[in-house]
């Protein structure tokens, strides 16, 4: 089984300006998902796509081997990311000559995540049964009961309202999609406009592995968990 990680980082933020090379715990905060996809042996090699020079630089001196310059009609606001991955994974292969039998997408503002989480989303996907994994965790709302949403009129209503389900117990597991694992195998990658499919599986992780950085509150809860992980490391 051929596997290549991507790692996807656009330069422009607004929330967090510079997020992706900013120092977390001592180093850039993309590093910390190149270390994960290294530390984890699951992969034959790892590609770090980016419109940024310095996102680039950062990832060369990390020891990346494959550095994408993403195209900036992909690397706008409104880009979607499946696209760029799908760059990404085509540039490396014209590269390098290889045909990856699967693809493993990491997002670097996601580095709560563990060694075990990729493994087991890596292992959720190839034990067949789907046409590809994401990662998320228990819905902190369910459309069923808690989570409204606004209609034309300007009112608000359950998302989902005349189900007859009247008990939490009854209703179907809801999650929060974390954005922080993807895979793919090559049958559906490069077929796929949408990371959501039919046939997509969940890969489960918890609600303090899931927190994805878009605003320096973000940031800030981030690094207090990762130091304390950190701590808790270094106790056991």
């Amino acid at each position: 089984m051929l596997r290549l990680c991507t790692i996807c980082a656009r330069g422009g933020s607004k929330g967090v300006p510079n997020k992706n090379i900013r120092p977390l715990l001592g180093k850039p905060l993309i590093v910390h998902s190149i270390e994960q996809a290294r530390r984890s042996g699951l992969f034959a090699t790892l590609a770090v796509s980016s419109d940024s020079d310095e996102i680039l630089a950062v990832a060369g001196r990390a020891g990346v081997e494959h550095l994408v310059k993403r195209p900036d009609a992909m690397a706008s606001d409104r880009a979607a990311k499946l696209p760029a991955i799908q760059h990404c994974v085509t540039t490396v292969e014209q590269r390098t000559g290889m045909a990856f039998d699967l693809m493993v997408d990491l997002d670097a503002t996601a580095p709560l995540r563990t060694i075990e989480d990729i493994a087991g989303a890596v292992a959720l996907q190839e034990s067949g049964g789907c046409s590809n994994v994401i990662t998320g965790c228990p819905a902190h709302r369910s459309p069923y009961f808690n989570l409204v949403e606004a209609t034309p009129a300007g009112f608000v209503q359950l998302s989902k309202p005349g189900t007859g389900i009247v008990r939490r117990q009854d209703s179907p597991a809801c999650y929060d999609c974390n954005a922080s694992i993807y895979v793919w195998p090559r049958a559906t990658f490069f077929a796929s406009d949408s990371v959501l499919m039919p046939e997509t599986k969940l890969f489960e992780m918890p609600r303090e592995r899931s927190l994805d950085i878009d605003t320096e509150l973000d940031f800030a809860l981030v690094e207090f968990l990762m130091q304390r992980m950190s701590s808790g490391a270094h106790a056991a």
